[in-house]
């Protein structure tokens, strides 16, 4: 754990992703409430959280080629930038009272956009950036950085809105982007690609089109996850967790709106108990994953997952239902430091982006189905039935991370290549 704390480099990264969360969460918080305060429906969440995934189907196909080849640091930096301008500008609108819905879900589509490049970056930078043995130390820093911003954020953000507005929060977003953007900066200097070994004879390299040269890199991505069943496995659990996890936008507001009857106070406390979850798991996350291995700590955590979410409706009190999105939060931090761990043990650095953009990819379809889905069955049959159906792909996650498969040597993985 020293050897990540001495490292610069992951120093700025963590604290990067603590303030860039730290607004993230807010932003998130804050316009998912609006539309439901503005729209009183369901449906409207579920449109929110699909209009976030269109770009990512259009863009996740081929952002991973360009981030395995690309600097990574600068791409990060690239997208910090223009997500910052675009909040601002909506942020401004806000202050004046002209901010509309429509421009809420244009600002979402557009910040989402960027989050599903930043994602797969930021982690195949970490794994670049990380000395061989400590990916275990460096997601669970990670994800303790991601789940801490998230923590504040959940924290204050039920209780500021009233007071500051979407305005204000908009405007506290745009500066932590400010601030992840000059960490980044200070990472360190000069243009950073990661080295790939030597596949293909120079002149057949040299004598391709730059067209046939991004083809043929998309197919070599194709071709590994094919060549993995484990791999493939592991991405299903992903794409599950990820597809319900983000579809949760759509049932916890109402959640605190309609069974508790607590506002946007209600709502905060609901962040705040997934974000001390999620946040708390850093302590014990390397503990049980050290103790279970990286898949039965996946399983496990996808198993509380299915529980705690079809129970959460039928909590009698808000405080029970805060405890369990605690449980929740904290079975997402686990699953996160497990699968991202076992990405960066199993995928060479040269195919993070090509391999975490398939995943990505088949979660954000995911997604648009179980946010229409979940939000018209909320809507017109009950909310419980909503939470229900996330249920039951957290358990099919449940079911692909404990499905049996044949370990893999990193021999196995590096004969593949």
């Amino acid at each position: 754990m020293r050897a990540i704390f001495e490292k610069r480099s992951l120093r700025f990264v963590f604290a990067a992703n603590v303030v860039s969360m730290l607004g993230s969460g807010m932003n998130s918080a804050a316009v998912a409430w609006y539309v439901l305060q503005a729209t009183h429906s369901e449906m409207a969440l579920g449109t929110l959280a699909v209009v976030m995934t269109v770009p990512a189907m259009l863009m996740l196909p081929f952002t991973g080629v360009i981030i395995d080849r690309e600097d990574r640091r600068r791409l990060v930096m690239m997208l910090d930038a223009a997500r910052a301008i675009i909040i601002l500008t909506v942020a401004i609108l806000a202050f004046l009272g002209r901010a509309k819905v429509w421009e809420l879900y244009l600002m979402n589509t557009l910040v989402a956009a960027g989050f599903w490049m930043f994602w797969p970056t930021i982690t195949a930078l970490v794994q670049e950036l990380t000395p061989e043995g400590e990916f275990v130390q460096a997601n669970t820093f990670l994800l303790a950085g991601v789940q801490g911003g998230w923590l504040i954020a959940g924290s204050i953000v039920g209780f500021v809105y009233n007071h500051i507005g979407l305005g204000g929060v908009l405007l506290i977003d745009f500066s932590t982007y400010v601030v992840s953007f000059l960490c980044y900066f200070a990472v360190r200097k000069g243009r950073h690609v990661v080295p790939r070994p030597a596949e293909l004879r120079a002149e057949i390299v040299a004598a391709e089109s730059g067209l046939e040269r991004f083809w043929r890199e998309m197919r070599e991505g194709i071709h590994f996850l094919r060549d993995h069943r484990n791999i493939i496995l592991l991405g299903i659990s992903w794409a599950l967790f990820l597809g319900a996890m983000t579809t949760g936008i759509v049932v916890t507001p109402p959640l605190s709106d309609r069974i508790f009857h607590a506002g946007a106070v209600g709502y905060g406390w609901l962040n705040a108990g997934w974000g001390v979850g999620a946040f708390l798991s850093a302590l014990y996350a390397p503990w049980m994953i050290a103790r279970l291995g990286t898949r039965n700590s996946t399983a496990v955590s996808m198993a509380f997952l299915a529980i705690c979410m079809t129970t959460a409706p039928f909590s009698r009190m808000l405080a029970i239902a805060v405890l369990l999105y605690a449980i929740m939060g904290s079975g997402r931090g686990i699953s996160g430091v497990a699968m991202n761990t076992s990405v960066m043990e199993q995928v060479p650095p040269h195919f993070m982006g090509r391999v975490q953009n398939t995943f990505n990819f088949a979660g954000t379809f995911l997604q648009i189905t179980l946010a229409l889905l979940v939000g018209a069955v909320a809507h017109k049959v009950s909310l419980s039935a909503g939470f229900a159906i996330l249920g039951l792909v957290y358990a099919a996650a449940f079911v692909s991370a404990s499905w049996p498969v044949a370990a893999e040597s990193a021999s196995t993985v590096s004969a593949a290549e």
